[in-house]
């Protein structure tokens, strides 16, 4: 249910095959974020069309509304969103750290205002694993303590302290959740068979083992902390996949690379690495040279709501004046529905008149041309040129402004 095979390695980067419940995702790849169990402004099939494998929710946002327990009536995530493919859930971490004003952190877990009601909340370890097992995602993601990216080492030390003793909650719990369902998830996986050779639905399917439990390194921008998270969070091991947060969050870029770089040599070589809510299209390339499998942000919708499109040579701005009358396609290189059917004087008039028409257009070119960058370093990195070819890319890309 939960395997990662690599298929081929230059220097760190990889390409490999991740196989879970509801399905594999070819690596390296980028998920596309559906906060509120919805890629903003798409449907299901609008991100399948992308090409995309794999698609994140969060655990804050859907604790709070419609709530897991409204969401686990209704047969789970992906009977909810009717999304058949992978899913994974992030812990709520980021979201209660960016509430700063609003919560306070003890050892229990953080106490916060809803930033819907005003209502107290309180989120601990074990909350964070008894939601994210009800949304039933193929992976959950454990509760972590995120700091700023420019925090002391005193504060990042804390953080990363921390993060490894609610990661044994998290371990404890999860496995409690998962020794407690086992047989009735395998009763019903049996239920969900039509014939003896013909599979259900993957939308109903109910595996015997359905979730896997991810843990998160912290340690702000401090190679020494990173390093210690990392030791202490394998020594809780084995895992099945390990993620790299608390990263674009305030800090530079060349300091994310640094940490990256530190990291790799250390991580180990048989299970995916997943680098939380970076996904700018030159992140990608970036981190895929540094050895990362699977990425995830809002900026692709986030942007595309905006009006921002992106190229291989940058961006454009689809509200210009300079796209007013042009027959030419957004992006004459991609083939996603946008550039295929649509010309650029078209979207532009779309965004001068507010129609929603234009926002859900260019979104779908944003995710579809951060999917495709992923499935082009994997096509390199299979053949044995990625280095060349994401040097060039990457050269372009910032000459256009980036």
């Amino acid at each position: 249910m939960f395997e990662f095979r690599v298929q081929r390695t230059v220097g760190p980067s990889r390409a490999g095959v991740l196989t879970l419940p509801h399905g594999e995702v070819e690596t390296p790849a980028f998920m596309p974020v559906g906060t509120h169990a919805v890629v903003r402004g798409l449907s299901a099939n609008d991100v399948r069309r992308t090409g995309a494998q794999i698609i994140l929710s969060n655990t804050y946002h859907l604790h709070l509304r419609p709530g897991e327990e409204v969401i686990g009536q209704m047969g789970g995530l992906h009977r909810f969103t009717t999304w058949g493919g992978p899913m994974l859930t992030d812990s709520g971490g980021f979201q209660v750290f960016s509430l700063q004003g609003l919560r306070s952190i003890t050892e229990h877990g953080v106490e916060f205002q809803s930033h819907i009601d005003g209502t107290t909340r309180m989120l601990t370890p074990e909350l964070a694993m008894e939601i994210q097992w009800r949304l039933g995602a193929d992976i959950a993601m454990a509760f972590d303590h995120v700091v700023p990216g420019q925090a002391s080492p005193a504060a990042a030390c804390e953080g990363m302290e921390r993060t490894l003793r609610w990661l044994d909650r998290c371990k404890k719990a999860h496995s409690e959740l998962t020794a407690r369902d086992s047989g009735t998830a395998g009763q019903r996986e049996d239920t969900n068979r039509l014939t003896e050779e013909e599979p259900a639905d993957p939308l109903t399917r109910l595996p015997a083992a359905p979730q896997a439990l991810w843990p998160i390194i912290q340690g702000g921008i401090h190679d020494e902390l990173r390093m210690r998270s990392l030791e202490g969070t394998l020594e809780r091991g084995p895992w099945t996949g390990i993620a790299i947060g608390g990263l674009s969050v305030g800090e530079p870029k060349p300091v994310m690379h640094r940490i990256l770089e530190h990291l790799e040599p250390g991580l180990p070589g048989d299970i995916p690495r997943y680098l939380m809510g970076v996904g700018f299209p030159a992140d990608l390339l970036e981190g895929i040279a540094r050895g990362v499998d699977l990425f995830d942000c809002v900026a692709a919708t986030r942007n595309g709501r905006h009006g921002t499109a992106w190229l291989p040579t940058g961006r454009v701005n689809v509200r210009g004046a300079a796209l007013k009358g042009s027959v030419e396609p957004l992006d004459p290189s991609c083939d996603c529905e946008t550039c295929t059917t649509y010309p650029r004087g078209y979207l532009r008039h779309l965004f001068v008149v507010e129609d929603m028409l234009g926002l859900r257009l260019v979104s779908i070119h944003n995710v579809r041309f951060l999917v495709r960058l992923g499935e082009q370093a994997r096509a390199h990195i299979l053949d044995g040129t990625f280095d060349g070819w994401s040097r060039k890319w990457l050269s372009r890309h910032y000459a256009g402004g980036e």
